[in-house]
């Protein structure tokens, strides 16, 4: 349930989309899939919902523009001018999920909207938790993809789902608002390790090494057939 009931009047962005390839077949998918309108929406509804309160939604992004065009790998967001956006988006990796299309192209849209709005400590945040936070709003906007599992990986900030998972434990262990705690503390300061025991009374090197442990324990649980 998300942390917002019910929820409040966000401000919509101005939401542009343009088509590079009408003739791929990612582009036919898309449209099959999903509303652009609705799907974009949805995506930064789900970054207010997750990152922030009535209180303190920002109101810096003007405009997210979203680019359907062919390329190697998946998406990524680009900042043209100050509150302009451009997400990017491949049709080769619509194509490539037309299995599962509608919850691929809305999980990577929550995903990328995201970096559109978290904060990144004046551009010092480590890049394995900006992309975790990206993946924690995913996770909770119910997008999942079905290779993600909660994982041991050598850091806490790997990044993506390994960190996602690590955010939603710490959400539950130190309470709900957590995560959107950390971002607001990225607002107007440089990084800082300390971050997280201001926020949650713990260091982030003890929280990832109960994290494992945990899971550990857990996975031993699990009887082997």
């Amino acid at each position: 349930m998300p942390p917002h009931e019910p929820s409040p009047p966000w401000v919509i962005p101005n939401l542009v989309l343009r088509v590079e390839d009408m003739s791929h077949p990612g582009t036919t998918i898309f449209f099959e899939s999903v509303k652009p309108k609705e799907a974009l929406k949805l995506a930064v509804e789900a970054s207010y919902t997750w990152l922030y309160t009535s209180h303190t939604a920002p109101t810096h992004v003007k405009s997210i523009t979203l680019i359907l065009r062919p390329f190697d790998g998946v998406a990524y967001t680009t900042s043209c001018d100050p509150g302009a956006h451009e997400i990017h988006f491949s049709l080769n990796w619509i194509k490539a999920s037309k299995a599962r299309a509608r919850d691929e192209i809305l999980g990577v849209l929550v995903h990328e909207v995201v970096h559109c709005y978290q904060y990144d400590a004046k551009g010092t945040c480590p890049g394995g938790l900006i992309e975790g936070i990206a993946d924690f709003v995913r996770l909770h906007a119910g997008f999942v993809p079905p290779h993600w599992k909660p994982k041991v990986a050598e850091k806490w900030d790997a990044g993506y789902d390994a960190t996602a998972y690590f955010l939603d434990w710490i959400e539950k262990h130190c309470g709900e608002g957590t995560v959107r705690r950390l971002n607001e503390a990225m607002k107007d300061s440089e990084y800082e390790i300390n971050m997280f025991k201001n926020v949650t009374g713990e260091s982030v090197d003890s929280l990832y090494a109960l994290y494992c442990k945990q899971l550990e324990q857990k996975n031993d649980e699990i009887p082997h057939v």
